[in-house]
């Protein structure tokens, strides 16, 4: 089950910015002897490896020191929102060339870049895959990760590095069969176009959480964030000015990169302070009207016999979003929520909340998305699926209204 979650893990929308830098990896071997391919994409897998591992450890600790951590428990942090808003903001600027990582003029860039092996560039990337990758739960991966926190230490962490090797399966299906990359075209004009392509999976990924960041923080952790990338973008044009330049030119350019990066750094301490930001429970036009989530409300309607839709969600969970949008928030499902008087309570887990928590753990999972469907009149909840449909969601309400 570990194995398939990592696997399914790469279909999660979460994945999708960081299929972007796979995309430009894999380009950048075609035409490459088998021994670089086949090294480029172990190092890739190795840092999906070594992720996981960091990320199983951490977890473990903290449950063994009595923290209510679940699955994506950094991204209740505001401050690590930001820090990861910022590096794909960086990593879009390098895809546009406005610096080259590691020197070198820009002039070529893309011929040089493919013509290295790159091994230390795909290592970050399986990194920052399973970075991104944790505000989505694959199918598994919720029983995987339950049956991880509580085996012992070795086991568990047996459990976290399978999941890391259905991730990195498809670069490990390339180190096997390396001739699968010269079927690429070769090396080209046709690689800037891509590389410029796909910085703009970057973009829309940290614009998403500067959203992230207002839900979380309010205007003031917002404006300061922005800000910052503001200065990041700086720091990054004046670091391509001194890899362009020469002397004096490049000094001051290299001066003042530093400046800007520093006051970043000072905005992300402050958008890290930020208080929490006011709740908003305005639901989306025709969508159906929702209350705050509590332990107490959700006993009160059982005991009044109601059909209660419980929905555990997350502002940084895309999956959670999609299916708000595609799902749970259409005139077809309110109607059939109305039809058989279905209460629907939402519980926030943007930031750290200790009942929501204790719900998931009560189910055998540490992450959201997570859809309990309750029946009138007492019962077990139904556990509904991580990507629904408006269909199945239609069948499931008319079954718990009895």
């Amino acid at each position: 089950l570990a194995f398939l979650a990592g696997l399914i893990l790469n279909l999660m929308p979460c994945v999708f910015p960081v299929l972007a830098m796979k995309a430009m990896a894999i380009a950048r071997l075609s035409g490459a002897a088998r021994g670089a391919v086949r090294a480029s994409a172990l190092s890739y897998g190795l840092g999906v490896l070594a992720a996981f591992a960091a990320l199983g450890g951490v977890l473990i600790g903290l449950r063994a020191a009595g923290a209510e951590a679940g699955w994506g428990f950094q991204f209740q942090s505001p401050g690590f929102v930001a820090f990861l808003a910022w590096l794909l903001f960086a990593v879009g600027l390098n895809l546009s060339g406005v610096f080259v990582l590691g020197g070198g003029r820009l002039a070529g860039a893309g011929q040089s870049l493919a013509a290295r092996p790159g091994h230390a560039g795909s290592f970050f990337t399986g990194l920052l895959a399973v970075v991104v990758a944790t505000p989505c739960t694959a199918p598994f991966m919720g029983l995987a990760i339950a049956a991880a926190l509580a085996a012992p230490l070795p086991l568990a962490l047996a459990i976290f590095l399978t999941m890391g090797a259905g991730l990195a399966f498809p670069a490990l299906l390339l180190a096997a069969l390396p001739g699968l990359a010269g079927k690429l075209p070769r090396p080209g004009r046709w690689m800037d176009m891509l590389r410029h392509a796909l910085a703009l999976p970057m973009y829309v990924a940290a614009a998403w959480r500067v959203w992230v960041i207002f839900r979380q923080t309010g205007a003031a952790g917002a404006i300061a964030m922005i800000a910052g990338m503001g200065l990041l973008g700086f720091a990054a044009r004046m670091l391509g000015l001194a890899q362009e330049g020469t002397g004096r030119a490049r000094r001051a350019s290299r001066a003042l990169a530093l400046v800007a990066l520093l006051g970043s750094l000072g905005l992300l301490a402050t958008v890290s302070m930020a208080p929490p930001a006011a709740p908003s429970a305005a639901p989306a036009s025709g969508a159906a009207a929702s209350e705050a989530f509590s332990a107490s409300r959700l006993a009160a309607l059982r005991a009044a016999g109601r059909p209660v839709l419980v929905n555990l969600t997350a502002d940084w969970c895309l999956t959670c979003l999609i299916n708000e949008r595609t799902a749970l928030e259409t005139g077809r499902v309110r109607q059939a929520m109305d039809r058989h008087h279905v209460a629907y309570l939402k519980g926030d887990w943007t930031r750290q909340d200790q009942e929501i928590t204790a719900l998931l753990r009560a189910h055998g999972r540490d992450g959201v998305p997570l859809y309990l469907l309750y029946p009138a009149g007492g019962g077990e909840p139904a556990q509904l699926p991580q990507l629904l449909t408006q269909g199945m969601l239609v069948s499931a309400i008319d079954a718990a209204g009895g």
